[in-house]
């Protein structure tokens, strides 16, 4: 009897032992990672979109065709520099209009400024020579008639009759000089300088009405969005172009509610475009949000950030990832996000022993995209498990796979 009780005894031994080995073989493979020192950067990651700090929009004063446009997307204009033109026939019309009345008005000046018309003037001026030469020649006969008088050789009276008619030649050169002379009086020149005055009032008018129709930049900046061509019809109040600085912008960055405790002006923050990867923009927090908004599904405060555009190379509109550095803890203890769990309201960690797991409830800290401080009850190179979809509990046997303690 003690000898069979002493076989049954060895056999559930066996069996007991046999049971343990193949449960420590047949054990989960579990990942683990390495607690390690590290300074940790508190990130929040979220998105943005950037506009320029200082931009106009430009828009159609009236309505009408666009009939050149001189900018194109990126191009770089001064303050008054002429983005665009609109058609207006009827200033155009006005203008040449104008333009006419001030050559016509020109003429007539010229001619009262020569002493009236050039037929009249002409036909004046030639019968004063031919009078000065008639009166010339009478002259000279009459010398010789008034010898010939000395000499008894021809009566008096024929003297006489010559004088006389050189004085009646003389009165006649009088008068049509005079006549020339009442051609332009001193009211006819100051009448025609007033007619161009006012031909050229006119015409100063029309430019201006007429330069209404060019679309001017009121600010120096980049043209960082235009879709317009010539020919296109616009009505008043239409977008000509969107005119800004964005050497250096301004995003306004999109945090959810519950996230903006950990934001406050001056922070750094990182901005990075999916369109172009690898390219990073830097700058801080300017601003926090006056308000709640919602955004999609989303609760979020804008916080406006400034960032540096080094050539331009960031287009406002862009849709943004935002990176603000809120805060770093030197040298702390850290673990992977996905190692945390939450057991009865208790945030742990499972934390291995041997072959087996065990329960360890850990305070946390700051923590990134990945890492999460841990600041009491873990040590640097304690292992934890990471997530996984075993039904693990303290005393889970396991199969430790350790991961690279970076991650």
């Amino acid at each position: 009897m003690k000898m069979f009780l002493a076989l049954v005894t060895l056999l559930i031994l066996a069996t007991v032992g046999w049971l343990a080995f193949s449960l420590r073989n047949t054990a989960p493979e579990v990942r683990f990672a390495t607690a390690k020192v590290e300074d940790l950067v508190d990130t929040l990651n979220t998105n943005g979109k950037v506009e320029p700090i200082s931009w106009i929009a430009l828009r159609a004063e009236r309505a009408g065709r666009l009939i050149d446009v001189r900018v194109q997307k990126g191009s770089t204009v001064t303050a008054g520099a002429i983005v665009g033109a609109m058609e207006d026939l009827e200033m155009q019309a006005a203008l040449e209009a104008a333009q006419a009345r001030l050559a016509q008005v020109e003429g007539e000046a010229e001619n009262v400024s020569k002493g009236g018309r050039a037929s009249l003037r002409s036909e004046l001026e030639g019968n004063i020579s031919r009078l000065r030469v008639q009166i010339a020649n009478a002259e000279v006969e009459l010398s010789s008639t008034e010898r010939l008088v000395a000499r008894k050789a021809v009566a008096l009276q024929e003297a006489e009759r010559m004088r006389a008619n050189i004085l009646v030649l003389r009165e006649q050169l009088r008068g049509l000089e005079e006549t020339k002379k009442s051609l332009v009086s001193a009211g006819d020149r100051q009448a025609a300088a007033a007619r161009i005055q006012e031909a050229k009032a006119a015409v100063a008018q029309a430019q201006s009405q007429l330069e209404r129709r060019n679309l001017r930049s009121p600010i120096e900046g980049t043209v960082y969005q235009i879709d317009l061509r010539s020919g296109a019809f616009l009505n008043a109040g239409d977008l000509i172009a969107h005119i800004g600085k964005v050497d250096l912008l301004q995003v306004h960055v999109y945090v959810d509610e519950p996230e903006l405790g950990r934001v406050s002006t001056g922070q750094s923050v990182t901005v990075t475009w999916d369109a172009r990867p690898g390219k990073e923009w830097t700058g801080q927090v300017e601003m926090l949000p006056t308000q709640i908004v919602p955004l999609g599904s989303r609760q979020v405060g804008e916080v406006l950030v400034k960032i540096a555009n080094p050539n331009n190379s960031l287009p406002p509109g862009a849709n943004v990832n935002v990176a603000i550095r809120s805060q770093t803890a030197q040298r702390a203890t850290t673990i992977p996000k996905e190692a945390l769990r939450r057991e009865n309201g208790v945030t742990g960690v499972l934390l291995l022993d041997n072959d087996k797991v065990i329960w360890r409830p850990v305070q946390t800290g700051l923590s990134n995209a990945l890492r999460t401080q841990i600041t009491r009850d873990l040590r640097p190179g304690d292992r934890v498990a990471l997530a996984s979809d075993l039904p693990l509990r303290t005393g889970s046997l396991v199969k430790p796979v350790l991961e690279n303690s970076s991650k």
